[in-house]
């Protein structure tokens, strides 16, 4: 409908007043009380995601004392199995929503870095962290060590009476003594089982399935996880069972379980237990705070001493840490890592498939 001339006029001239104020009002912005501008995101937190498989002990020993020293971090910690958390940042790839992986096997992280899952970043002490036990294209590093020992009920089996060695745990006296926490989604467990057939022979598999299948004739059962291996375990209901040795320390110093643990003779697997960066992470900057607090030298002392944790730096001195540490000695089993991260995934499910339940039949 065409207008009048007058209406138009007035149109026109009422047009021109809103687009002049839309103007001023962009031009000089909205402002909060004190004259500061509501896009302003100077005071809002810092945000990081943390996927862990970190003990809930541990975490709640750490993650206060970094929010002390980051007072404008919000942390989220999700905790989970470390084979639990390859799966999940794999699956969400295409869309990060952790920021910082904080505990994975060295097998687990040597995947995530090849699925290209995980962010080169060098942090300032890279260079106190041996060759072996981080990523020559630093998109992981080896926190800490952990041995993987044979852990016994020191109530109800003597030392003297314990397993000396892998190949002892297949002695028929040790039949329904075993109790094994479940295998699959424990990184723990991935490791020491792929060790076994490792140590067999990588190259003919069916030496170390044999191995397996002699060891499952003597497990009484599966723990679904590690609280509840701990409690069939301090009840007796199985005196032996393959575990690493922090956290058989954790149980018996801190939470006064009648653990103990064999060193094995031969040597064991020493899992290099590391962190990384996700790839594409949405809070990289707070990420990466968290990674140089988490290596600090006088953190990793305190927590040898507190967590029994075996730190990789190798630029702190051994008269600061605790005598317990001080005293052992790290026999490793030699093993090709590279071939176990490529391997371990084949084998741990021939193992459930063909093995599991079915070594006494």
């Amino acid at each position: 409908m065409e207008m009048s001339k007058g209406k138009a006029k007035k149109w026109l001239i009422g047009t021109v007043l809103s687009i002049a104020m839309l103007t001023v009002t962009a031009c000089g912005g909205s402002t909060s009380e004190g004259g500061k501008n509501s896009g302003d995101k100077g005071s809002e937190k810092q945000k990081l995601v943390i996927y862990t498989a970190r003990d809930k002990n541990i975490v709640d020993e750490i993650i206060p004392k970094f929010e002390e020293q980051n007072p404008g971090m919000e942390v989220e910690v999700l905790t989970m199995g470390a084979q639990q958390i390859l799966e999940r940042v794999r699956g969400e790839k295409a869309n990060p929503q952790a920021d910082f992986w904080w505990g994975g096997t060295q097998s687990a992280l040597m995947t995530a870095a090849d699925e290209d899952l995980l962010e080169s970043a060098k942090p300032s002490f890279a260079d106190s962290i041996p060759a072996m036990y981080k990523d020559s294209q630093d998109r992981w590093y080896g926190e800490m060590l952990l041995p993987e020992v044979i852990m016994y009920n020191s109530t109800a089996l003597k030392k003297e009476d314990a397993p000396k060695d892998w190949d002892d745990l297949l002695d028929p006296k040790y039949k329904d003594k075993i109790i094994i926490r479940g295998v699959l989604a424990s990184g723990t467990m991935r490791t020491i089982y792929s060790s076994m057939i490792f140590r067999q022979d990588a190259n003919d598999p069916a030496k170390g399935y044999d191995w397996l299948k002699k060891l499952d004739a003597n497990t009484k059962e599966y723990a679904q996880d590690p609280t509840n291996l701990y409690l069939k375990l301090g009840r007796e209901e199985g005196t032996l069972s393959l575990w690493n040795l922090q956290d058989i320390m954790l149980q018996k110093e801190l939470q006064k379980q009648p653990f103990d643990f064999i060193y094995p003779a031969s040597g064991a697997p020493i899992l290099v237990d590391g962190v990384g960066v996700v790839k594409g992470a949405k809070n990289k900057d707070a990420a990466m705070k968290f990674y140089e607090f988490l290596f600090d030298s006088k953190l990793r002392v305190e927590l040898a001493e507190k967590l029994y944790q075996i730190p990789t730096r190798t630029d702190i001195s051994k008269d600061t840490l605790p005598t317990w540490l001080q005293g052992l000695e790290l026999k490793p089993l030699t093993i090709d890592w590279a071939v176990m991260a490529q391997k371990e995934k084949e084998w741990m499910q021939h193992w459930d498939e063909n093995i599991k339940g079915k070594g006494s039949k």
